[in-house]
């Protein structure tokens, strides 16, 4: 497409979505897992991951939010879907498109601890970790990238281009200084 750079391509996504599935299948051996994808950026991320982790795997979806109607962080989360099933002695790992300032991932987590999960993991395959805020890591991360406009691979501009299957920067004369 015009006005994309690609950074990431479709195949170094797929070969590294499956080491990180095969180093889950590790990590948990003998295990089943609660896997929980933040909703929407996260699901082209999550189903390619299920499917590369050698385990028993439930699934489930969050839709959070931390912006409110500005372009930056609150900080506080807003649940506008929560999961249908109980974290409460679980292990528990959270499907997330990007890292970023890390902040609505902080207080999820903390969200998540407190209902109970045994334990919690964070595995996103997208780290911007030029942007954190807040003091998270992820235990499983499939690239770090630069701090730029990234698009793609459940990354959107505006509701768009979340189905390339690559990771890509869209250039700013698209969306201006926002």
């Amino acid at each position: 497409m015009e006005n994309i750079k690609v950074l990431i391509t479709e195949e170094e996504i797929k070969r590294r979505v499956c080491e990180l599935g095969a180093e889950i299948t590790k990590d948990y051996a003998g295990k089943s897992i609660l896997l929980i994808g933040v909703l929407k950026g996260a699901a082209v991320f999550m189903s390619d991951l299920m499917r590369c982790i050698d385990l028993p795997v439930e699934i489930d979806f969050m839709v959070v939010s931390s912006y409110g109607s500005g372009t930056k962080t609150s900080g506080n989360i807003k649940i506008l879907k929560d999961t249908d099933v109980s974290v409460e002695g679980r292990d528990v790992i959270i499907a997330e498109d990007i890292l970023d300032t890390g902040i609505t991932l902080n207080n999820l987590k903390d969200l998540l601890l407190k209902r109970g999960a045994k334990s919690l993991k964070i595995c996103t395959i997208f780290n911007k970790p030029a942007r954190r805020k807040s003091p998270i890591e992820a235990e499983y991360v499939g690239f770090d990238v630069p701090d730029e406009f990234v698009i793609g691979y459940g990354l959107d501009y505006d509701q768009k281009y979340r189905n390339l299957p690559y990771l890509g920067v869209l250039d700013s004369s698209v969306y201006g200084d926002q």
